[in-house]
Formats: C-alpha cells, sequence, structure tokens
C-alpha cells in the first residue's frame, strides 16, 4: 500500500473532480468492500451503469461534496448535508489508513457544527463500520436495504454534536 505523502487539504468539490471522484467511489465500493460483500451485493452497490458521468457531478454538487487532496490529487471525497446526513465517505484503496478518511470526516462534522446540526448520521457498509465507530459513531440499527433486487446489510450510526 502507498503511503499518502505530505499534508491533506480537504476543500469543496468541484467539477473537474467528477471523474476521480467517481473512480474512487466505484474502486472503494469492487475493491475494499469486496472482503465484506458477495459480488452480487458490489455489483447491484456500484452498478456503474447507474452513474453517467453528468449526473454524478450533479449529485456531488448538490450534497455538499468535500474532497481531500495531497500533492494535488484528490484521494478521496465525502459529503455533508446541513441536516448531519453523510451519503458517501470514500478514499481510494490506494491510501486507507493513511488518514485522509479521518480528515473528510473532521471537516463534515466542522460543517455540520456550524449548520447547528444536532447530529452526524450515516448508513454506514460492514467496511466502514469500525472506521466510524472509532471516529465517536454508535450504531443505532441494522439495516437491509435492497439495491436492484440484491439485499445489502448495513448500519444506521449516529455521533451526537450538542
Amino acid at each position: 500500500m502507498a503511503s499518502a505523502p505530505g499534508h491533506v487539504r480537504v476543500r469543496p468539490y468541484m467539477d473537474s473532480d467528477a471523474g476521480i471522484t467517481r473512480s474512487i467511489f466505484l474502486q472503494s465500493v469492487t475493491l475494499t468492500a469486496a472482503e465484506d460483500y458477495t459480488k452480487q451485493q458490489i455489483d447491484a452497490w456500484a452498478s456503474p451503469q447507474d452513474r453517467p458521468l453528468d449526473e454524478w457531478n450533479r449529485d456531488r454538487q448538490e450534497s455538499g461534496t468535500l474532497v481531500a487532496v495531497v500533492a494535488a490529487v484528490v484521494m478521496g471525497f465525502t459529503d455533508i448535508r446541513e441536516t448531519g446526513y453523510i451519503d458517501m465517505l470514500f478514499v481510494s484503496p490506494k491510501f486507507v489508513r493513511r488518514g485522509i478518511g479521518s480528515a473528510l470526516l473532521r471537516e463534515a462534522e466542522n460543517r455540520a457544527r456550524i449548520a447547528k446540526a444536532p447530529l452526524l448520521y450515516s448508513n454506514v457498509s460492514i467496511t466502514a463500520r469500525p472506521f466510524f465507530a472509532h471516529h465517536g459513531f454508535v450504531e443505532v440499527a441494522e439495516q437491509h436495504p435492497i439495491i436492484h433486487g440484491v439485499q445489502v446489510k448495513n448500519y444506521r450510526m449516529n455521533k451526537h454534536l450538542f
């Protein structure tokens, strides 16, 4: 595994980040999460055919997406709604466990606090569950959503801010 060189800077998403963030999402789901989910579940979750770049870009713009950059390279991204909802937090498989996800989560929490959201909450994969727990999130429910006809297990996790 490569290490992340230098300092992690978190900045707002830009249109030019669409391709790399979609790629990070697809790689994270198909590679990193593959240890915890079946091929059928991974295929349903990743569903690249449902993620045209223009729609992906629009969704990221509307979701308060932030990107983590090291030496001008986007290494991960997250989003944070004013309500405190985190829909996505993904780090390139090449740079996991190097502080990228933690930097993203810290900035998401800062923004949620500024927006006076009472808590951060997310639907967290099996793979991401230990990361979120390490950062003070508590599991409130095990969930079994259906994605493209396939049941995929995840967890509703919350972190109270105030």
